[in-house]
């Protein structure tokens, strides 16, 4: 099995993650990434038949790499517990949360 490929550049806006691939760029809205958390927490709500809710106005606080395969995002509604792998983020793009040209 191949490694994710790493991102040749991330930058993070209040509104979005930009992730510079080798082979293009993926634009990730917060409010996107916000409902695709796994964390423990917001595994345990969807699970526990919570509806996950709507993120209008949430922005990016800071993005910490974990490793060589992921990131920690932080929102400005405080949660900070998800960590987001280098595939799944690509998987994100892929299904039209992507808005670059």
């Amino acid at each position: 099995m191949s490694a994710a490929p790493f991102p040749e550049a991330i930058e993070l806006e209040v509104a979005h993650l930009r992730l510079r691939w080798p082979d293009g760029d993926t634009v990730l809205p917060a409010q996107a990434l916000r409902a695709e958390c796994r964390c423990a927490h917001c595994r345990a709500a969807l699970l526990g038949g919570h509806p996950s809710p709507v993120y209008r106005g949430i922005a990016l606080t800071d993005a910490k790499l974990v490793g060589q395969y992921a990131l920690q995002l932080s929102f400005s509604d405080g949660h900070a517990r998800g960590i987001y792998p280098w595939p799944l983020l690509r998987e994100l793009g892929s299904r039209g949360t992507d808005t670059s040209p």
